[in-house]
């Protein structure tokens, strides 16, 4: 979903600029209550997976291709505040590095895949839990529908930007259609891959995962004695 320089006006992209430094800037003000000395090394780990799946594209349909966006990965793994952080830096260095994605368009990807990916993916991830066993078990699930719902409800915000300033000669009725419905299967991608990296990490080290923190703090300590033999 990187959005080239173009693709959208210039009031449209410095409006999405302008908001994306806003969220940026209230990431890093939030993070701090995220991240402590024994997480902080994930957020660098977080980052460095994103960027490295993303350079990975999978077949979706009709000759397109998808990729991992991060943003509920992220969230689920180091918190929302922290995520979003994570994936504006990977961003940052596709822009710049790789040209992927323009850059004047970093502030509506950084947006976009983003802001809209780490809110969606943590909001549905939160909501999935309530419902949930209370279990670690359950969280990589929950944190899979999360990265699911992302990915369209991202794709539909893309379209609601080029409705206001799209540049292309592009029929919106038609952009909707493709859009949406590449990104549903995207979305399937997105899931798995979610479900299964939240889960290896819950395998070893459930106390690194932000997402995890209600789970372990609801654990009843059990005490187990045993009777001395007589």
């Amino acid at each position: 979903m990187h959005v080239p320089d173009g693709f959208l006006d210039a009031p449209t992209s410095v409006a999405t600029g302008v908001v994306a430094a806003g969220v940026v800037a209230t990431s890093l003000r939030k993070a701090r209550a995220e991240l402590d000395d024994r997480t902080a090394p994930l957020a660098g780990l977080v980052a460095a997976f994103i960027f490295a799946t993303q350079m990975l594209n999978f077949p979706v349909a009709g000759g397109t291709s998808g990729h991992l966006m991060g943003g509920a990965i992220a969230a689920v793994l180091v918190g929302p505040w922290t995520g979003l952080l994570a994936t504006a830096v990977v961003f940052l260095v596709q822009s710049l590095l790789f040209a992927d994605g323009g850059i004047t368009a970093l502030g509506t990807n950084v947006l976009l895949m983003g802001a809209v990916t780490v809110a969606v993916g943590w909001g549905v991830f939160r909501a999935v839990q309530t419902v949930l066993p209370k279990t670690t078990a359950m969280v990589p699930i929950a944190a899979g529908i999360g990265a699911f719902a992302s990915v369209p409800v991202a794709s539909v915000a893309f379209v609601g930007l080029y409705a206001v300033g799209g540049t292309a000669d592009i029929p919106l009725d038609n952009l909707t259609t493709a859009m949406v419905g590449v990104h549903l299967l995207i979305g399937v991608g997105e899931g798995i891959i979610t479900f299964l990296a939240v889960g290896s990490v819950i395998a070893v080290r459930p106390d690194l995962v932000h997402g995890a923190r209600r789970v372990l703090e609801a654990r009843e300590l059990e005490v187990r004695t045993t009777r001395a033999a007589a």
